[in-house]
This record gives C-alpha cells, structure tokens and sequence, in this order.
C-alpha cells in the first residue's frame, strides 16, 4: 500500500481513513471522497486486497485517487435500515429502521468534520456513498434522502428483500441528476429474492430515466452472498462512479 490508512474516533465510533498515494503533495489538491459502511471491511488490507487493486488503477490512470472513509456502525441491524420491521429468524435481533437518523449524522456532523481535516472536494459529483448487502441498501435509501449530497452510489448485493423497500422506490422518484451515478451488482447464487429484487431495482431507476450512462447494474455469475467476495467488487464500482474526468482538483471551501 503506497497511501496511508489510519483510524480515528469520531462520535463514539471507528473511522477507518484511507489517502491515496499524492495526498498532500500538493497544497491546493483536492480528491473525491467515498463514504463506506461497516467501517474498513471493504478496503483495509487486514481482509482483502481491494486496495491494492484501488491503487493500481490510480497508477494507470484508470481511476481517479480517492479518499475512502470507512464509518463503524453502533448498530448495524439499526442504522442501515429505513424502518423498523421484524427479524429475519429468531436468531436475531428485529430491525430498528434508524436509518434516517444515520443518514442524516453522516451529512450533519461528519461530512463537515472530514472537509475540516481533509482535502476533499465538494458537491454531489464528489461525492459517493458504498455498502455491500445491508451497507448497498442504506446507500440507496440515502440517495432517496439526500439526492443533493450523495451522486455516487455504489450498491454491492444490497439487500432489496428488506420489507417495503421496493413500494418505497415505486412511491419516491430519485430523479435522473447530470452528476448522478448508480452501479449496483449482484452474486447469480444469492437467493430466491436478492437476485430477482437486485434487477427489479435496476428496472425501476430505468423507468425513472436513469440511463446506461448513469446506472450500471452487473452481475457476478456463480457468487453467493458471501461477504469476503465483497471488498474485491469494490474497485469495480468505484472505477465506473468515478470514469468521467470533469472538474478540476481544487479544493473548495
């Protein structure tokens, strides 16, 4: 890894940091940042080599470099769900449906807290929020929320069987935005619902004009929901969010 990966304690949770390679080489330089669920299970080097692919494609000038902030839940089954609805077995906890109120913490206090310590660039277009399976769901719903903050969504297997989530998208247009992006992907073995409900997702924001230009949906042949497939689906995503070259690297304040 050539950038540098730390943590830090923000609100009584675990940010995991990553700066790319050129970080502070140059004083009015400025990079797009990735807002990332279930903290740095996607990105750090302790699980997978996601990041090794990252900077791979930073070094050949595939992607552009980015700031990742990895963001710990406090209650997972809680925070990255869009309303209360009842456990899947009696093996856990029922769902607190407190994903609003997280949503709006990360656009309140810590978008705020990381533009005061980082150089990130401002606007949606800059701006990306990621998850994988119940961290894909969050996403999306945050997109719904806060469609000026967050252009960049990157939905890996979100979990779209979550109860009502569909009528939800049905009842709310996400209107069709230039700066928006979407890429959402599934594993072809996930399950009677994850699958079907994945390309459901995908048909609706093609019926709310989201074009290929704007929405990717791919699918992994032979993939289970299997959370170690998911950090090496992230390089992937973040390369189509972030393909296009516009705008100049100068900081905003």
């Amino acid at each position: 890894m050539k950038g540098l990966l730390k943590n830090e304690l923000w609100d009584n949770r675990e940010l995991t940091i990553y700066v790319p390679p050129t970080y502070g080489s140059k004083p009015d330089r400025a990079y797009p940042v990735v807002y990332v669920h279930d903290g740095g299970n996607l990105f750090d080097p302790k699980y997978s080599e996601s990041l090794t692919v990252l900077e791979r494609q930073f070094a050949s000038g595939e992607l552009r470099e980015l700031i990742l902030v990895g963001i710990r839940p406090l209650q997972r089954l809680d925070e990255y769900t869009p309303w209360p609805a009842q456990a899947l077995s009696a093996k856990f906890a029922d769902f607190g449906g407190r994903g609003s109120e997280y949503a709006d913490l990360i656009v309140r206090k810590l978008i705020p807290y990381i533009r005061e310590r980082y150089a990130v660039l401002e606007g949606p277009e800059h701006t990306a929020m990621a998850g994988a399976s119940l961290g894909g769901l969050i996403s999306m719903y945050a997109a719904y929320l806060h469609p000026d903050r967050f252009g960049r969504i990157g939905s890996i297997s979100g979990s779209y069987w979550y109860p009502g989530f569909v009528d939800y998208m049905r009842a709310h247009s996400l209107e069709d935005r230039a700066y928006r992006r979407i890429y959402m992907d599934v594993g072809s073995i996930e399950g009677k619902q994850m699958y079907p409900l994945n390309r459901q997702v995908h048909a609706l924001l093609r019926q709310m004009g989201h074009d290929d230009d704007r929405l990717r949906f791919d699918v992994e042949e032979g993939a289970a929901h299997d959370p170690s497939l998911f950090p090496m689906r992230l390089p992937k995503a973040l390369q189509w969010l972030f393909a296009d070259r516009t705008g100049k690297d100068k900081k905003i304040r």
